[in-house]
């Protein structure tokens, strides 16, 4: 049986041009720096983000630590918010790997403020912990996929800037920011020391991150990415997805976003289905079964039989993700498989 896939963007598959790419690249050794296509792949993204260089690198949870550990000392206290992927879903890596501290803040949908993380914010002052680092997620994935404005990143970038702090923003899915808004990649990451992109969600590669900044903190993440295993040689076989996926694939996110917002239209409030439509700003759609008949477990293996899968995102949430390998035809089928659910 093949099931409608809507558990994660990750899921995709390297499409049929995507294949020929890969097969075609022209490979190097990267330990060396000398894989020409990982390099094209990064001087296109140092570009389009506006940074100075750009590090290719395994996964965003990879980009997300080596960031984390490049712009902090042991001890040192990171603020971010209380949803985010890296407090979450990262395996206490920043403890393990930086030796600092995070300070989750409760954002509204996933966003923090200004005057937020003012509040937060702790100096040099024994026995305080010092904030040295903000870490920011566009769009946020726990939220619902929400768009981080861009006026709250400029000020809290003028925060940081005034108490010198660094800012890392967690761009796994920028792309789906900047496509909904209209807003360029270089306008959201101005405001950031570093940032990161992830080429196998919507973009529809099949692994890799690429992260940005200045030439001397690409250095570093480079030595960084080595001590955590991540150092790899011919892998411009990869690179070259994740370029197709740039050159290809950023436009249609546009249409990913619509199959969620039609979907969301049309299984909320259907048997006690509760989803905050305000959250359905780019391609995730999260919604509450708290005043649903079914358990999350039981909807989850419910719709499984009609076809679709879905993850738990909570003891009351499931989440659904509309992505490249789900047309507006499968979601419809979705829609009805939820209707035969819950209606």
């Amino acid at each position: 049986m093949g099931y409608i896939d809507l558990r994660s963007d990750t899921v995709t598959r390297p499409s049929r041009g995507m294949r020929r790419a890969i097969s075609k690249a022209e490979v190097g050794d990267d330990g060396f720096g000398e894989d020409p296509t990982v390099n094209r792949l990064q001087e296109m993204v140092a570009q389009m983000l506006g940074k100075e260089d750009a590090l290719f690198t395994a996964s965003g949870t990879m980009s997300n630590q080596i960031a984390i550990r490049a712009l902090t000392n042991p001890g040192d206290e990171v603020i971010l918010e209380v949803d985010s992927h890296t407090y979450n879903y990262e395996s206490g890596a920043p403890s393990v790997i930086s030796g600092v501290q995070l300070r989750p803040l409760m954002g509204e949908r996933g966003i923090l403020t200004q005057g937020l993380i003012a509040e937060a914010i702790r100096g040099p002052d024994t026995p305080y912990l010092e904030t040295k680092l903000v870490c920011l997620e566009n769009t946020h994935n726990r939220a619902g996929g929400t768009i981080f404005p861009l006026e709250e990143m400029e000020k809290i970038w003028e925060l940081c800037q005034t108490r010198v702090i660094k800012i890392y923003l967690d761009g796994a899915r920028l792309f789906n920011a900047s496509v909904a808004t209209g807003v360029s990649l270089a306008q959201y990451t101005r405001n950031s020391d570093a940032v990161s992109i992830c080429l196998s969600k919507g973009l529809g590669a099949p692994v890799g991150s690429v992260l940005a900044g200045a030439s001397g903190f690409i250095l570093r993440a480079k030595r960084i990415r080595k001590l955590l295993g991540g150092g790899m040689r011919q892998v411009g076989i990869l690179a070259a997805a994740g370029i197709y996926a740039l050159e290809n694939n950023i436009e249609r996110l546009i249409e990913d976003h619509r199959n969620a917002r039609s979907f969301a239209e049309q299984v909320n409030g259907l048997g006690g289905i509760e989803i905050d439509m305000e959250t359905v700003q780019t391609n995730i759609v999260v919604m509450s079964l708290q005043r649903c008949r079914l358990t999350v477990h039981q909807a989850i293996k419910e719709l499984k039989k009609e076809g679709v899968l879905v993850v738990p995102f909570g003891p009351q949430r499931i989440r659904v993700v509309a992505h490249f390998d789900v047309s507006r035809k499968g979601m419809r089928k979705a829609v009805e498989a939820f209707h035969q659910v819950f209606g």
